[in-house]
């Protein structure tokens, strides 16, 4: 199983997500969006999983920066993308990616679930 994990290094549950992975010896790769970006084709596999209003963080301050006007123009997978690719960082983290499945988030019960399989 290739493991990819999609983050920003100094995001508390990307750190806690890469611990649990390198405490259980599993190889990951970890990409970094906001330094090396995120591409529409990406996104979109992570779409064929996950709804495009659970990958948008609506809790960061990413999203509260942005106008009401901005907030309320997100309305469909389309202005979801174009928001994701304008603003990496209002994506919710960490995402990990199995080659077979898309997760969204962190949480020890989730990933014990995955890696269980």
């Amino acid at each position: 199983m290739a493991i990819n994990l999609y983050g920003i290094p100094n995001c508390d549950q990307v750190k806690k997500a890469r611990a649990w992975l390198d405490t259980r010896a599993t190889p990951y790769v970890f990409h970094d969006f906001k330094k090396s970006g995120v591409q529409r084709a990406l996104i979109e596999t992570w779409l064929a999983d996950t709804p495009w209003d659970v990958l948008i963080n609506r809790k960061g301050t990413t999203w509260r920066a942005l106008s009401e006007q901005r907030k309320a123009s997100i309305a469909n997978t389309d202005s979801a993308i174009a928001l994701m690719l304008e603003s990496p960082s209002v994506i919710k983290r960490p995402v990990l990616s199995t080659g077979t499945a898309t997760y969204v988030g962190f949480s020890d019960a989730l990933y014990q679930q995955i890696f269980e399989k």
